[in-house]
Order: C-alpha cells, then structure tokens, then sequence
C-alpha cells in the first residue's frame, strides 16, 4: 500500500487535526503530548498511518464494523453504479436496492419480513423503541404499555433513549436528565455472577430476574426488553446456551416484545449470521448496522414480526395510527446498494463458517494466557472475543486503566490494534478485546494472539 495523504505532510494533517477536531469518545488533552493517530489507507485486514506503519486491524475499524476487510472493489463499484444513477430519494418513495435489501433481509430472517431502513445502530434502536410504544398504544388504547427494559452492561446507542436504555453508567455520567420509561435487569456474566451463583448449579437468577422487574414495574406498563445476543461494549458476554429460552418465555407470559440489538453480532460476527441464531430463539424485533454494509456506507435497519406492522395498517382517514416516522437518509440508494454488495460476499465467501472456526482458533490460543496472573476470563463467540484482566484471580479486582493502557500500546507496537474496556463502576470488569474482520485467516490470528502475549507479558504486579 502507498500512503496518500491528500498532497498535506503528516504534521500539517496533525496540526490541522489538533485545530479543528471533536473526536468520539476521546480526551483531547492526550493530543497536547502525543501525536494524534491517522488512518490513511486499509486493504484486507490491513491498515496504514499516516507515517506509513502497518498493522492488523484487531478492531474492524474501530467499532467492530468492517466485517469484509478493506479494498472491497465490488462495493465501491455498486455504490458508484448506483449514485450515478439515482443518488438519492427518500419519504414514501422507495429505490430498487432499497426494496431488493429489504427482501434480502427478510430472507435471511422469514419470521420479520418488514423492514425499516435507517442511518445507525443507535436510531434503529430509537425505532424499535416507538414502535413497540405505538403498538401497544394502538392494540391497547385504554393501557399504557410504554416501558422498556434493559440490561445492564449492554449499550444500544448514543441518542438520548438509546442511552437511557443501556447499562453503562460511566456513558450516561453528565448526561442527564435522560427520558423516563426504562429499567434495568442485572447483566449475565458468570465470572461476576450478579447472584453469586455458579454455573450450571443455578437458576439461572440473571434470566428470571426479569419477570420480577416487569413485575416491579408493573406488566401492563412494560412494552419491551431490550437485549444484545451477545454483550459487546460492556464487556464481551456470551449468555449461557438456556438463558434466552427463559427470557423469551417470560416475555410471551406477559406479551412483552423482545427486541434484539445485533448491531454489533449481525452479519456473521459472532460464527453464525446472526448472533442470536445460536440460541434458537425467534425474537420480535432485530435492530442491525455496522456489519450490514460493512462501514462502506453508513445504515441500519429495524426488522420487525408481520403481525406488528400489521397493526399500524389503518384507514386513510386515520391520520396518527401508521407509524409517523421518517430518517432523512434511511434508504438511501447507495448505502441499500452497498449493503446488498456486502451480504453477497458474506454468503458467497462463507465468512460465517470462517469467523466460527478463526474465532474458535483465537479463543483456544488466547485461553492459554489464563494461565498468567492477570488474565481472569477469557471468552467470546466467533471472531467477538474478551480477556478480562485483575490484579488478584482470587478477588478479581480489576486491573488498573494505566495499566490496560499501556497494553494496548504495547500490542500496537507489535503492529497489532486491539482495544479496551474500561467500567467506572467498582466491582466491574476491565476488558481488552478483539474483532478482527471476518476474512482473516491462522497467520493473522496468530500475530494478534501474539500480540496479546508480548503485551501482557511485559506487566509485573
């Protein structure tokens, strides 16, 4: 790869970054003494600075999103094709790769065949929640059945019902008031068992603890619980194989809609298409982004069972029971165009099956690290993968956020990108990650496995 940076050097590209700048989710007083990062070029699972050094993409691009690598030709092309002819057209009308995504998503979920595109996985979350609002408003005129349930440890976005609906108190910090109408289930992470229970020896507390909240709040005012199949930002936590056959039982008990955030475990990040396809269980609402296109364009989409859109199916003079909201560019014919471009390679090139069995060759080589001090837990689902890091395995105090820092750093000089989680909640874990795109192969696994060894190999307690 060559390193293009637009004809500025890289220190005008620096000063240029420092001026002018608002990073996500970044302190920019680090930038006073240290050289703010460029990415300037990727190819494969391959990325370039701008000072030309290369590195594994251990991230996905960050955010766990460029599930078909770098330099897809195929995508560029389609999304090209179809901005010269039609870039754009939204409100009630629809564009060809708009409606063929939509079948598309419907096939590959034939129990929610209805689709609603828009631009991110925190306003598809934001959907999800109005429509349920609306359905049982419309189904239940004499109820007021608006409450959403969440768990604690998930994240489902940045909007402010998105953030009211995630169990990651450090990203509310400062932020509030946020919107009334959400509560909290404990989070299923057996390395920190909120119950203090053991696995297999208990009642799965972390699952029924949602009929009590319902309960607590009341069951004709709870219109939904909100779940990622598997916990990503709080941690990577795979729930044990029998916790969503409660959760869907108990939501069936008291017709409770189960929406499922596969923002981050769609599109074959986990070993299957979907994340929630390892449980075997139907949901009523998926919400989607990230892998659907790749990152090569940003969108989302809210899918959704028949029978509840069904209900917004109204009488032309019934001016407020369809369901009155609009996203500027959800739809957009480039982005719907990208997205079907992406699916294809997914399926043509079976990265689902490559993601299982490259997953499964990084969590058995990162297990091996267990066997140092400061690795707790290590787990994940496909190419999803946690190591929880303590200072003590007999109280799992969590490691210090100097100290994951560092290892972070280290990993990256060994030309490996990895990331970290850091809970400003004491008691809670400090996780590094990784979610490297899915057609990665052993060589590569290897690198970042081995990156992970000189890293946490350098620290001495």
């Amino acid at each position: 790869m060559s390193t293009d940076l637009g004809g500025f050097s890289h220190e005008e590209l620096a000063k240029i970054h420092r001026d002018h700048l608002w990073l996500h989710l970044t302190n920019h007083k680090l930038f006073e003494k240290q050289e703010p990062p460029i990415m300037v070029e990727g190819q494969g699972v391959i990325i370039k600075d701008a000072l030309g050094k290369e590195y594994i993409d251990g991230l996905s691009g960050g955010v766990w999103a460029v599930n078909v690598g770098y330099g897809r030709e195929s995508i560029v092309n389609a999304v090209c094709e179809q901005l010269r002819r039609l870039p754009y057209y939204a409100g009630s009308m629809a564009t060809p790769p708009y409606i063929l995504l939509a079948q598309k998503l419907a096939s590959l979920l034939p129990n929610l065949p209805k689709v609603y595109i828009s631009n991110s996985g925190s306003e598809a979350n934001e959907k999800s929640f109005k429509i349920a609002r609306q359905y049982f408003r419309e189904k239940y005129p004499d109820k007021d059945k608006y409450k959403i349930i969440y768990r604690d440890r998930d994240y489902h976005g940045t909007t402010l019902a998105a953030l009211a609906s995630s169990g990651q108190r450090e990203r509310k910090a400062k932020f509030g008031p946020l919107p009334e109408g959400f509560a909290e289930i404990p989070h299923a992470l057996c390395y920190r068992c909120h119950f203090g229970k053991s696995y297999p020896g208990c009642n799965l507390e972390c699952a029924r603890a949602l009929e009590t909240v319902i309960q607590k709040e009341g069951e004709d005012s709870v219109a939904a619980v909100i779940i990622e199949p598997v916990t990503a930002g709080g941690g990577i936590i795979p729930p044990v194989a029998e916790y969503y056959s409660v959760i869907r039982e108990i939501c069936n008990r008291y017709e409770v809609l189960l929406i499922l955030d596969e923002v981050v475990t769609g599109f074959a990040r986990t070993g299957l298409m979907f994340g929630h396809q390892h449980y075997g269980i139907d949901p009523d609402i998926i919400t989607m982004a990230k892998g659907l296109a790749s990152g090569y364009m940003p969108i989302s989409a809210t899918v959704a069972r028949k029978g509840i859109f069904d209900q917004f199916l109204v009488e032309a003079e019934d001016v407020s029971g369809y369901f009155r909201d609009i996203s500027t560019f959800g739809g957009c014919a480039g982005c719907s165009a990208a997205a079907l471009e992406n699916i294809k390679i997914i399926e043509e090139e079976k990265l689902a099956e490559n993601s299982a069995a490259m997953g499964k060759y990084l969590i058995d080589n990162l297990k091996e690290l267990e066997e140092l001090p400061i690795v707790g837990d290590v787990r994940g689902k496909g190419l999803l993968v946690g190591v929880e890091l303590v200072e003590d395995k007999k109280t799992k105090r969590p490691l210090s956020e100097k100290l994951l820092a560092q290892i972070v750093a280290d990993a990256k000089a060994e030309g490996v990108i990895i990331g970290r989680m850091v809970r400003s909640v004491p008691g809670h874990n400090n996780v590094l990650y990784t979610a490297p795109p899915l057609i990665i192969n052993r060589e590569g696994i290897e690198k970042i496995v081995n990156a992970f060894r000189v890293a946490l190999g350098k620290q001495k307690l």
